[in-house]
């Protein structure tokens, strides 16, 4: 009887692969031997893909970023663009955050990264934004985006009421687990909402007031 055929190698199921690896064990864990592995291949397979470990974990930062939304740049005013596509890149690090550490060091060469890039801060350029203020802008929200999908707030207490009785602001604490996703959404719309009312204040005070509509709800 036959053997099955082995699933092809390739670039797209190394990253897929390498991804689940990171997601279950984080950064740390991932080698080539143990990637070469769960692929059922041999390690020296992957450098006909990829000429480093570098690489491969460019592809999955990149493959992490292109799930982000950059097409409401094209479809929204500069502020309710801005917030979808925080709202969309949260998401997409949220999902996988063993992998914000990495994708937290730069866009460097990755493709989705620079076009993710380009999408923002040309937006802000076209809305008048000068080029340095919409520099700032992005990497504001960029810092905002990846410590948000980090980790949790909530889940940073313990549920044990003991522990906290001698804090006499804390007497709830023990509780936020218990709703680990409306604090932690609440706390990300809510400096959000923070950042775009204040970048609305100061492009109507610096550039240009906003057209009807353009203000932060």
């Amino acid at each position: 009887m036959p053997r099955p055929r082995q699933a092809l190698l390739n670039r797209d199921r190394i990253v897929e692969t390498a991804l689940v690896l990171i997601d279950a064990d984080g950064l740390g864990a991932l080698s080539t031997r143990r990637l070469a592995a769960a692929l059922g291949v041999q390690g020296p397979s992957l450098y006909n893909h990829f000429a480093t470990k570098d690489e491969i974990l460019d592809a999955v930062a990149d493959s992490v970023t292109g799930a982000v939304d950059v097409s409401v740049f094209d479809r929204y005013d500069w502020v309710e663009a801005l917030r979808r596509w925080a709202r969309s890149y949260r998401a997409a690090l949220a999902a996988h955050p063993n992998i914000v550490p990495y994708l937290a060091q730069g866009p460097g060469r990755r493709p989705a990264a620079l076009a993710m890039a380009d999408a923002v801060y040309g937006a802000l350029v076209r809305a008048g934004w000068p080029p340095a203020r919409a520099t700032h802008i992005g990497a504001a929200l960029r810092y905002f985006v990846a410590g948000s999908a980090l980790g949790s707030f909530a889940r940073g207490f313990v549920e044990d009421p003991e522990l906290y009785a001698g804090h006499p602001h804390l007497t709830q604490a023990h509780r936020l687990r218990g709703h680990q996703r409306s604090v932690d959404e609440g706390a990300f719309t809510l400096g959000l909402d923070a950042l775009l009312h204040g970048l609305a204040a100061e492009y109507a005070r610096t550039v240009a007031p906003l057209e009807r509509g353009g203000a932060p709800g």
